[in-house]
């Protein structure tokens, strides 16, 4: 198993305080800010352990308000707002400093059976005859800036394998939509809320990237301000974060510094397993390179 993602279910696991009152940390890798991801996971991780094991998450809904600073832990203090016979809804809010960073309402339900339908998956190619991620990090670190460099260099739970390499290696505008297959870099334990917890850390990478093809742009252009503003996810089916899933992405529009994502996250086997939105903000920042 990689270090990585022994690091990530290592943070997942949050130190219980009082009741509906947790503790999480962040991993000291040098970022500047805590990845988003993170905060979902470990939201969901604190609203799951409210809930009794006949219920799982079927949704989430979040909204990140300040950045999260990885040099302190941060409290979830959870709100059981309802207590139903088949739906249960959590709200959790994550703290800093005396201060809110990220709020999230979660639903648990019991399982039931009922009608079943699902969007097919895109016909892409096998992960196995894309470029490993090493493969892909020596491409890019080439000729990529120090930020980009930092970026690709640290080892993450998560490998990622492009469909497509375009907007790795141009900065052309291009159709703002993109299929990656990933998968955790070792493996992860077999309960289910623990599979999805991995997943919704793993939902947050790359979906706001999408905005950004149609102009040509990249989240390390020192003239814009990128961040996440609001993170949603629906649960459908069970999956293993430990076998490849295929992330297909779109951005059907962008306005007002804010860009608009979607994400269906299938398995292999072509089993729609969940279902993403997000928006983020995308602010120009000309004044940025005036100053540099």
């Amino acid at each position: 198993m990689s270090t990585a993602i022994e690091n990530l279910l290592d943070i997942l696991d949050l130190e219980p305080l009082e009741r509906n009152l947790f503790r999480g940390r962040s991993p000291q890798v040098g970022w500047q800010r805590v990845f988003g991801g993170q905060v979902i996971g470990q939201a969901l991780v604190a609203a799951t352990r409210t809930v009794e094991d006949d219920r799982s998450v079927h949704s989430l809904h979040g909204y990140f308000m300040r950045p999260g600073d990885p040099s302190v832990p941060i409290i979830y203090e959870v709100d059981r707002i309802r207590e139903g016979k088949s739906f249960l809804t959590r709200r959790v809010v994550a703290i800093q400093h005396g201060h809110a960073i990220f709020s999230m309402s979660a639903s648990f339900q019991r399982h039931e059976e009922g009608l079943d339908h699902q969007a097919e998956m895109p016909d892409v190619p096998d992960p196995d005859t894309l470029i490993p991620e090493d493969q892909l990090k020596e491409m890019v670190l080439a000729s990529a800036p120090e930020p980009v460099r930092a970026y690709w260099q640290r080892e993450r739970p998560i490998e990622l394998r492009p469909v497509s390499l375009k907007h790795y290696v141009s900065r052309e505008p291009l159709e703002p939509v993109q299929q990656i297959w990933f998968r955790a870099t070792g493996p992860v334990p077999d309960e289910p809320a623990i599979q999805k917890c991995v997943l919704a850390y793993a939902s947050d990478m790359t979906l706001l990237d999408t905005s950004l093809f149609a102009h040509g742009r990249s989240i390390f252009d020192r003239d814009l301000q990128v961040a996440s503003l609001d993170h949603a996810m629906w649960f459908h089916r069970p999956a293993r974060m430990d076998e490849w899933l295929l992330y297909t992405q779109d951005s059907p529009n962008a306005s007002g510094s804010r860009g608009f994502n979607r994400g269906s996250i299938f398995t292999r086997d072509g089993r729609l397993v969940a279902s993403t939105t997000q928006e983020g903000l995308i602010r120009l920042r000309p004044d940025k390179l005036k100053n540099d």
